[in-house]
């Protein structure tokens, strides 16, 4: 399984833009062949700091998602909000497996 975590700092006035943004690209995200997690997570003792567990259950499907419009559109839509640019970490997935 191919993971990916994505880490967003947003810009506190922006919070509410972002999470409408964020919950259409989770809803369609789910969506595709592949996919097996997309989680959208908030910080407690942060809430201008997400964190976007994506699971795919190959690298091509991964990559796959990079090139839907949902995706284009979140990218296009969030990249302003952010307060720093956004940070995603590659893991490989053991457990469950498949």
């Amino acid at each position: 399984m191919h993971v990916t975590l994505v880490y967003v700092d947003i810009v506190p006035d922006k919070i509410d833009a972002f999470i409408e943004a964020t919950r259409q690209n989770h809803l369609n995200s789910t969506q595709e062949p592949g996919n097996r997690r997309f989680d959208v997570l908030r910080d407690c003792e942060n809430p201008n700091r997400f964190l976007l567990y994506e699971a795919y259950a190959s690298e091509a499907d991964a990559k796959a998602h990079k090139e839907t419009g949902h995706y284009f559109a979140w990218r296009d839509t969030v990249q302003s909000m952010m307060a720093a640019p956004r940070r995603g970490v590659r893991y490989d997935g053991l457990f469950p497996e498949g």
